[in-house]
């Protein structure tokens, strides 16, 4: 059985068939609307494309929700609202929107078709990543409570739309996206949050998952053992990291305006390609014009970025199994644009092992027009 096979089973699989069939059909949304929760909703988003797609999927969920749904998981776009996320197992406490728990298969479907369009499709990244920390949460429930995909949520800042400006926003434990649209274009991607636990792969339902977050694992072990020892040298700052600098959830934080570490034009060729491709997992969460545009932008302004790290001991030129092995081993990118962070810490629930945690941030972009 596969990974989609599991989440798309029962009358969920009969909506989300039902949504890719329609985009060869004319752009047009119609509903049934019935008191049985497993009724699907007719969906027809006609032959659209990239943004056109994801509002018209918002509104076809937006059409399987109550009145009073609705008013839950359509809010007011300021900078309050946009600021809410978290890395926590805390649901709406503090978050915006509607848990996936609220929803009936049917809508959980619908709900999911919006998220899988705003997200990239490469392989490991994007949706299948988010489904996969979905489930890890769901393996952290059977030893711990208060953890599940029931957790995650879905909102909506501002009504979807491709005239107007609005953010999509939808995570939970160990995931967040904030995807800002204006006029019809991706204006930002950030702040997002990737993290897990257990750090490698798990099983649930019977079911083997290799860790969503393997390949962050391996770039950013790449670019380091990419630099030499000398470069290695000029990158380490002094200090130790308990969590991202710019932890998922705070509303205070700010970033540094003093870059630390080393910058990448002193590098090596070969340690300068592997920086942007460190930076890629995290944009390749998103659609395919959107990892176009933005890895265009950090490659430009790549000369004037920064790598640095911290603990990592062990860590040596040439030896990429050294790096990120231990509790407090810490690296970041800060660029004229970009901010990637990316840390190990001791295990909440799995003491015995390290998990991940994540951060990618944009200085000119995060809660863009809102600040």
């Amino acid at each position: 059985m596969n990974q989609k096979t599991i989440f798309w089973g029962g009358a969920a699989a009969v909506l989300i068939l039902a949504i890719t069939l329609s985009c060869h059909k004319t752009h047009d949304i119609s509903t049934t609307t019935s008191t049985d929760s497993t009724t699907t909703t007719s969906t027809a988003c006609g032959a659209t494309t990239g943004v056109a797609k994801v509002v018209c999927l918002a509104e076809a969920f937006l059409a399987t929700l109550t009145t009073t749904q609705q008013e839950t998981v359509v809010l007011e776009l300021d900078l309050a609202n946009a600021k809410r996320w978290s890395n926590l197992p805390c649901g709406i406490s503090c978050r915006n929107g509607l848990e996936f728990s609220s929803l009936t298969s049917t809508q959980l479907a619908a709900a999911k078709a919006v998220i899988q369009a705003a997200a990239g499709t490469t392989s490991g990244e994007g949706y299948d990543e988010f489904i996969t920390i979905n489930t890890a949460d769901d393996y952290l429930g059977t030893m711990a409570s208060g953890y599940g995909s029931g957790n995650y949520v879905i909102a909506f800042l501002g009504t979807p739309s491709t005239t107007g400006k609005w953010m999509l926003q939808y995570g939970g434990h160990h995931y967040a996206a904030n995807i800002t649209y204006d006029a019809g274009t991706v204006t930002s991607i950030t702040p997002s949050h990737q993290g897990v636990e257990p750090h490698g792969s798990f099983t649930y339902n019977g079911t083997t998952y290799a860790s969503p977050l393997a390949t962050e694992v391996s770039v950013m072990q790449d670019m380091l053992a990419s630099f030499s020892s000398t470069e290695l040298a000029g990158a380490k700052i002094s200090g130790t990291f308990s969590d991202c600098l710019m932890i998922p959830g705070s509303t205070t934080n700010t970033m540094p305006t003093t870059k630390q570490g080393i910058l990448v034009s002193s590098l090596s060729s070969t340690a300068q390609a592997k920086v942007m491709a460190a930076m890629m997992p995290w944009i390749e969460d998103y659609d395919s014009t959107s990892v176009a545009t933005f890895s265009a932008i950090y490659q430009n302004e790549l000369a004037n970025t920064y790598v640095c790290y911290a603990s990592n001991t062990s860590g040596t030129s040439g030896d990429a199994s050294s790096f990120f092995t231990t509790n407090t081993d810490y690296v970041r990118i800060d660029g004229p644009s970009v901010w990637i962070e990316f840390i190990c810490q001791t295990g909440v629930v799995i003491s015995s092992q390290i998990h991940y945690h994540s951060v990618y941030r944009d200085h000119s972009r995060d809660y863009i027009g809102l600040q």
